[in-house]
């Protein structure tokens, strides 16, 4: 069974810059791309951004993007989610998750298999 668990979060102003890492663990061989989704207060889950295991072709929510970058270290079996330039909205739980398809856009969180546990990142204007 796949394990992932995320690290990172915590709380910050606006403008400032945070890394969240998620560690995975169990047969990772098996799993082609990672994701990151939030979800604030009384809203839904949101894709945040994927990457593919092979190629590490990314992909980033306008919400998000020219802020947020995604990264994986396959040697290291980790992720990153580096968040620069906060705002208030960015305020949510962060949950890595990893998919074990080789296709479709991976945007939605139903294509993943495994989640993590979710880190706080909370932004004060």
């Amino acid at each position: 069974q796949v394990q992932l668990i995320e690290s990172g979060g915590g709380l910050v102003q606006a403008g400032d810059s945070l890394r969240l890492s998620c560690a995975a663990s169990g047969p990772t061989r098996s799993l082609y791309a990672l994701g990151w989704f939030r979800q604030a207060p009384g809203k839904e889950r949101e894709f945040v951004a994927r990457i593919r295991s092979s190629g590490g072709t990314t992909r980033i929510a306008d919400s998000v993007k020219g802020r947020f970058a995604i990264s994986a270290d396959n040697g290291k079996n980790t992720g990153y989610l580096q968040m620069n330039s906060l705002k208030p909205e960015d305020t949510a739980v962060y949950y890595c998750a990893a998919s074990r398809r080789g296709w479709g856009s991976l945007l939605d969180q139903n294509e993943y298999d495994y989640w993590g546990q979710g880190t706080q990142v909370t932004v004060s204007s």
